[in-house]
């Protein structure tokens, strides 16, 4: 057990023999007279081990005796590292010494500094130190070879060091605690200049670094290490924390893993002589002042986790098989508590999973519970709504019948103006009862997907006149002035679209508009065309919508606001028929409304494909470049590829819908009827669909492009076999598609 004082002189000696020393040095002082100095005292703090509140943390016992002379320099230093004993060093160097007495700052007097060579009067001082340091060593012979009270002392501070650190691995579960404190006990215990834990990062090269080659010889893992943890015996060590190291240095050391797999504790006494063949791993040494090192290995779960390293700076040590077989043991006591706190975090992890999984399926079943209260104050709503809209018409057909029923056999006491006022009340709310229960049977039908368009060319200038001349003897009776303005030329003013169906969606924007506007009011119908597309805009100078009720203005049997109950009918249906309606033919509908100003509705309907039975002569000469229904669907969850084949199948005039998964994929294609689909997802799902879609009666031929990252021979034989007519890799090449799109005309359908 050898502290790192001096390269010239060091033993474990008994705490007597320590004494005896201090006692001649005082008195070699006190023989040689005037102009020798001589100091005894404790180390300075500078130089001892950090205090802590540590279970881990030992007492130890730092002493010096310096003797200054012109003639000569002697320093003595001694650490008890037992009871009994001192790690003593001593040495006559006077370059240590001088770097000795600036550190701790000593008083040294000039005439006491040490005359050159030529200058100094005589050996005198030297003699009586040789002399008097060979007397008192060979008294004691511990000085050389330890006794048994010496190993025994030894052995019993190493199993007090090994207690504690057990205890403190018993005691917590943070690793980084455990590891800290080991690090500083084991330190101070053997009493080395630098202890640190050197930690291995592995990781297995991936396929794309090591090639086809792999298959046949796998590469070596790829290793590198970081000290993570480090104690020093003071500040004037460097320091390694945090250094990193590529596995190149350590792979010129042969076999060096496999060895400390085997628990081999490697001791090497100086590095240049162990290394000499090494200049990677003895320069990296040398740059932290390593001379000689102890390493043990840290084996967790057969794996070599890292290594405990025991560092003696600037000159070589000797070291002890009791210091190989402590630190050997710490390493593996370490082992133990980093498999402790492997499966403490394992447990954490389950428990942490486990908990939000918990959370997750509460906050499910919460939002289940909401769900449903939802629907069944949605229903109460309906309810509440629809009878009252019920209500109204079958009271009043209900009463005027039964009035003419009544006077049926005294006609004469009924004037006919009477009776006919009445029978037109009924006629008027009879169509009223009828047109709101078609709204819910056509809003159930666009919802479960059973609804599909009936597309023709048609002026859109014919459509705006006949709305509006259909609505504008209610704009008249309610003195509301009823106007259209209408910005397209009379010659482009030809639009494909189902006409029955804009018919209703604008008949429902105008009916809520004069419903909601007061006497005196306007109300605007404008409609104009953007590239492929007509808007179709109601404005109004009605009553307005709060914004906190537009969220909800477009649900089913939502009635918005109770001042709107109060003054007008309304059962919820219209305006979600509309934004249905509007988004069949790929559209979408937006409102702007101020609270006593007025509300504006925009419908934006974007130009339909004519199916192929209603060509004109227009479109069969567009069938010369494009024979095939241009409409394509797009089956594709990630936004980005859907994005990029929209983009470029619209550029190139294709209509282009996406899905952005298979759910009622089937429906939407019965809807649509595209030409074409585009189909990216599991192969089983994929083919699932696309069965279906090839059995569907309503379905005209149609081409099927699957999307894959990959597709062996075997693998496109099966799926060619289940309906699928093509295949796309990806990533996808613009000009591939493009080319393979519109070849399909010429490759015939499977």
């Amino acid at each position: 057990m050898l502290p790192a004082f001096s390269p010239i002189f060091r033993r474990l000696l008994p705490v007597v023999t320590f004494e005896r020393l201090l006692r001649f040095w005082r008195t070699m002082a006190q023989q040689t007279g005037d102009g020798v100095q001589c100091f005894v005292g404790d180390l300075p703090s500078s130089l001892k081990p950090s205090p802590g509140p540590s279970v881990l943390d030992a007492e130890v016992d730092h002493r010096f005796a310096l003797l200054v002379s012109p003639g000569q320099w002697a320093l003595l230093e001694g650490e008890q590292i037992s009871p009994h004993h001192y790690a003593v060093s001593i040495t006559f160097a006077q370059g240590i010494i001088e770097d000795f007495i600036n550190k701790q700052n000593l008083p040294v007097v000039a005439e006491a500094m040490p005359h050159r060579p030529e200058e100094q009067s005589g050996p005198s001082i030297a003699e009586q130190l040789t002399l008097g340091l060979l007397e008192i060593l060979n008294s004691d012979s511990t000085s050389f070879s330890p006794e048994p009270s010496l190993q025994d002392s030894l052995q019993a501070s190493q199993v007090k060091v090994l207690s504690q650190v057990i205890a403190q691995i018993r005691q917590s579960l943070d690793l980084a605690e455990i590891l800290n404190k080991a690090v500083t006990a084991v330190q101070k215990f053997l009493f080395v200049d630098r202890l640190v834990i050197y930690q291995f990062h592995y990781h297995q090269p991936s396929l794309a670094s090591v090639g086809e080659e792999s298959t046949l010889a796998p590469k070596p893992r790829q290793q590198y290490g970081e000290v993570t943890y480090e104690a020093r015996r003071s500040p004037e060590i460097d320091t390694m924390l945090g250094i990193m190291t590529e596995n190149d240095c350590f792979s010129q050391v042969l076999s060096y893993e496999q060895k400390y797999l085997k628990g081999a504790v490697v001791a090497v006494n100086d590095i240049e002589n162990h290394y000499s063949s090494s200049y990677c791993l003895v320069g990296l040494l040398q740059r932290y002042q390593v001379r000689a090192k102890l390493v043990a290995p840290i084996i967790v779960e057969e794996q070599l986790w890292g290594l405990l390293i025991a560092h003696q700076c600037h000159h070589p040590r000797q070291w002890l098989d009791s210091e190989k077989n402590f630190l050997g043991q710490i390493g593996e006591h370490l082992a133990v508590a980093i498999v402790q706190s492997l499966l403490y975090s394992e447990v954490q992890n389950q428990k942490n999973n486990f908990e939000k999984r918990v959370i997750e399926r509460t906050k499910e079943l919460r939002d289940t519970l909401m769900a449903a209260q939802a629907a069944n104050l949605l229903k109460s709503q309906f309810i509440n709504n629809i009878s009252h809209e019920l209500r109204t018409p079958l009271t009043s057909i209900i009463g005027l019948s039964g009035t003419l029923l009544r006077w049926f056999d005294h006609p004469t006491s009924l004037p006919p103006a009477k009776q006919q006022y009445y029978l037109l009340n009924i006629q008027e709310n009879g169509k009223k009862l009828l047109n709101q229960i078609n709204n819910i049977i056509q809003l159930s039908q666009l919802e479960s997907g059973q609804t599909a368009l009936n597309i023709q060319s048609f002026s859109l200038h014919t459509l705006a006149q006949t709305v509006i001349h259909s609505l504008m003897g209610v704009a008249v009776k309610q003195q509301i002035n009823l106007e259209l303005d209408y910005q397209i030329n009379l010659g482009q003013d030809q639009f494909c679209a189902d006409q029955e169906r804009l018919d209703q969606i604008l008949t429902q924007l105008l009916n809520n508009a004069l419903k909601f506007t007061p006497a005196e009011g306007t109300v605007i119908l404008r409609i104009w065309k953007e590239k492929n597309q007509a808007i179709f805009q109601v404005e109004d100078t009605g009553i307005g919508i709060n914004e906190q009720q537009l969220p909800v203005l477009f649900e089913a049997f939502k009635v918005v606001g109770d001042s709107y109950t109060s003054f007008y009918e309304t059962g919820g249906v219209g305006l979600a028929l509309t934004k249905q309606l509007v988004e069949l033919h790929g559209g979408y509908i937006e409102v702007e409304s101020s609270p006593g100003q007025g509300t504006i509705f925009t419908s934006i309907i974007p130009q339909q494909s004519l199916p192929l039975a209603t060509k004109g002569p227009v479109q069969d000469k567009l069938d010369a470049v494009m024979p095939f229904n241009s409409s394509v669907i797009v089956i594709e969850q990630d936004e980005e590829i859907a994005t990029l084949i929209c983009e470029l199948l619209t550029v190139a005039n294709y209509q282009v819908i996406w899905l952005i998964d298979t759910t009622n994929a089937l429906q939407q294609v019965e809807l649509l009827q595209p030409g074409l689909i585009i189909v990216d997802g599991d192969f089983a799902d994929v083919t699932e669909v696309t069965r279906g879609i090839k059995k569907s009666r309503r379905i005209s031929k149609v081409t099927v492009f699957l999307l894959s990252e990959s597709l062996s021979s075997a693998e496109w034989q099966a799926l060619s076999q289940k309906g699928i007519d093509d295949y796309l890799l990806k990533p996808l090449q613009p000009e591939l598609l493009l080319q393979r799109v519109q070849s399909i005309q010429q490759e015939p359908l499977r």
